[in-house]
């Protein structure tokens, strides 16, 4: 569960990434 957790932070911290690279 925990190992889930981690995943979904980085996914959601890579998705702010590139929105920022984008925009």
């Amino acid at each position: 569960m925990f190992l889930k957790d981690m995943m979904l932070m980085i996914i959601s911290s890579l998705i702010l990434v590139v929105g920022v690279l984008i925009g």
